[in-house]
Formats: C-alpha cells, sequence, structure tokens
C-alpha cells in the first residue's frame, strides 16, 4: 500500500465522492484484513467521578464540584465491574474528569483495589487525566505512567484528543491538555511499552485541513513509536452543551471521515465504527468504508449520553448486526487479540 500525502488526502475529502472514498477505504481495509472478520470488545465505561476543572464546551457531562458532582466509591466501582464481568466483559474503561482533589495516591489505590478482586483489563485514563494528575500531585507525567503501571494499568485510551490543533482547542477546551501534551503521553505511555488508543471527535468548528493534520500528527507518533492498537472516530453531539447552537455532523459526513481516515492512517491496523454516536445502520455502513472493528458493547455510557445521545446495544445485538452486515464477528480483547 502506497502512503498517500496531505494534499492528496485533503484534495480527497474535499472532492471526491462518497462512494469512491468508501471503495478506496474498503479496498485498503481488505489488504490489511483480507478475511470477513469483524471484531468488537465485551467492555463498560466507569466514570470514577463527573467532577472536572476543564470546562469543555463541547462537555454535557461534567459539573465543577462536589456540590453538584460526584466520586464513586470503592464498593460502588467494583459492583460495576461484578455486573460487566457477569456479562462477558473482558475491559473496564475507567475515566474520570479532572477533579483537583484526587491525586496519584488516589488512582494507585483504586487499580489496586480493582486488581486485588477482580481479573480484568483496565483501560484507564486519557491523556489529559495523566497531565492533570502530574500537575496537583507535584511529579512528572512520566512518574505518574510508572506509578500507575505499577498498580496494575493494563492501557491506555486516547481520549482528550478531540482535534490535536491548538487554535481548535483553546476555543473549545482552555484549559485541557495541548496537542504536544496529548502525543507526548502517548510517547512516553507507548516507550514503557503500554498500548494506547488514538481518537478524533470532529465537528468543533474545524475544517478538512485541520482534520487531515490531527492524522498526520497520530501517523507520525506511530511511525515513531508503533504503540496505537487502534484508530476511533465520532461526531460532536451539541445537545446540553455550551455549543449546542452547532450542527453535527450528520452520517455522511461522519462516512467520509472514516474512509479519508483508514486511506491515510497506513500504519494503524485497526479502525473502529462509532455506533455510540451514528446508530446501528450508519455502524454497519461503516464496515464498507473502512472500518474492521466495531469497537465495545459499552454496557454504561455516560459522556455521549449526557449531550442527548443514547443507544444501547447489548452483546447479542452487537453480534446480530454484524453478521446481518455480511461479516464474520469474533471477540477479541484490549490488544485486538481473538478470544472466540
Amino acid at each position: 500500500m502506497r502512503r498517500i500525502s496531505f494534499n492528496k488526502t485533503l484534495d480527497l475529502i474535499e472532492n471526491a465522492s462518497l462512494h469512491e472514498l468508501g471503495q478506496i477505504a474498503n479496498s485498503i481495509r481488505f489488504e490489511m484484513h483480507p478475511d470477513d472478520t469483524v471484531t468488537y470488545v465485551s467492555d463498560r465505561n466507569i466514570n470514577y467521578t463527573n467532577i472536572c476543572v476543564s470546562g469543555c464546551l463541547f462537555c454535557a457531562f461534567y459539573a465543577r464540584d462536589e456540590n453538584t458532582g460526584w466520586i464513586l466509591s470503592e464498593s460502588e466501582i467494583h459492583e460495576k465491574i461484578a455486573e460487566a464481568q457477569n456479562a462477558g466483559a473482558t475491559q473496564i474503561l475507567l475515566q474520570g474528569g479532572l477533579n483537583p482533589s484526587l491525586k496519584i495516591e488516589f488512582h494507585e489505590e483504586m487499580i489496586r483495589s480493582i486488581k486485588k478482586k477482580f481479573k480484568i483489563h483496565l483501560h484507564a485514563f486519557s491523556p489529559p487525566e495523566i497531565v492533570h494528575i502530574a500537575n496537583i500531585s507535584g511529579i512528572s507525567t512520566l512518574d505518574v505512567l510508572n506509578r500507575l503501571i505499577d498498580a496494575g494499568m493494563d492501557s491506555i485510551p486516547g481520549g482528550g484528543a478531540e482535534i490535536l490543533v491548538d487554535d481548535i482547542r483553546k476555543k473549545v477546551s482552555p484549559n485541557k491538555c495541548s496537542s504536544d501534551e496529548w502525543l507526548d503521553i502517548m510517547r512516553e505511555a507507548h516507550s514503557l511499552g503500554l498500548k494506547t488508543t488514538a481518537t478524533m471527535m470532529f465537528g468543533i468548528g474545524e475544517n478538512n485541513r485541520q482534520r487531515i493534520e490531527h492524522l498526520q500528527k497520530i501517523r507520525d507518533l506511530q511511525d515513531e513509536t508503533g504503540g496505537f492498537t487502534a484508530f476511533i472516530a465520532w461526531t460532536f453531539q451539541p445537545s446540553n452543551t455550551a455549543l449546542s447552537e452547532m450542527e453535527s455532523p450528520g452520517g455522511i459526513e461522519y462516512l467520509r471521515m472514516l474512509a479519508v481516515s483508514r486511506i491515510f492512517l497506513d500504519n494503524v491496523e485497526n479502525i473502529q465504527a462509532s455506533w455510540v454516536t451514528q446508530g446501528e445502520k450508519i455502524g454497519q455502513i461503516a464496515l464498507f468504508f473502512g472500518a474492521n472493528d466495531m469497537g465495545g458493547t459499552m454496557m454504561e455510557e455516560n459522556v455521549v449520553r449526557a449531550a442527548g445521545c443514547e443507544i444501547n446495544l447489548t452483546e447479542t445485538r452487537l453480534v446480530e448486526i454484524i453478521k446481518r452486515a455480511g461479516f464474520v464477528p469474533k471477540k477479541r480483547n484490549t490488544l485486538y487479540e481473538i478470544l472466540e
């Protein structure tokens, strides 16, 4: 597969037809994954706190302080994990807000208590959380990562990337880590042997050039470290946010961006479909626009739901919609190893 340039990709996203983009992306998908397998993971999202000082304009979930927010107790977290495991989950996506009262010791204790009781993969703490924990704890981000790994953290999700262009970030999330800081955390994580995912949330005022710039930064870091297991893109959901007057990108724009992601990210093996924001039907169509993975069952999802997008799928239903699209569903773990 020949590497595509920035300018050629920009030309594609602005001028190619939907059919052409899908055809190219689907061809690359089958070049990288020759069979009809579509993978998925059984998981649960657990937000251990919703208190966050980031104040992102696109977020409908956060609370500014303990008067309106909460921190889950150890027993509440354990109850959620037990329920997830009983439903077949192999992964817990553990994320919270940028809570000013929760230093590194809290996170270490939370992980250790989970690992002591459960044998489950912890896909935990996005780069903005790592930066925040380091800042309020008075230690380096590398120290944070090492201490969380020692406690039992297994991998890092790619949340908080949004668009990795600071002109956009300063407008919609001025208190969150910069693009370079996000990339630096991922670089450090990869250097320590952690696998991570990369993400994009688009539709927050960026243009096509800035979207490709985001992909370029992911591709460049992947060339350097090889630590990204997958790329996941989804659309901004405006309901109940400070940007509620903005219009969310529709299904066609999502499919165009998904296809371009598959075409451009030649060194990222897996592209995930976003049924959570797009629904079942677009999720199925995404499998013909470059996606080879259907993501997680997401037994509990709070952030996108707070923005008015509530779509739930059981593992049985997720398997069914993959089959109905003409593919063979296979359950995987966080590292994309087939389980059954």
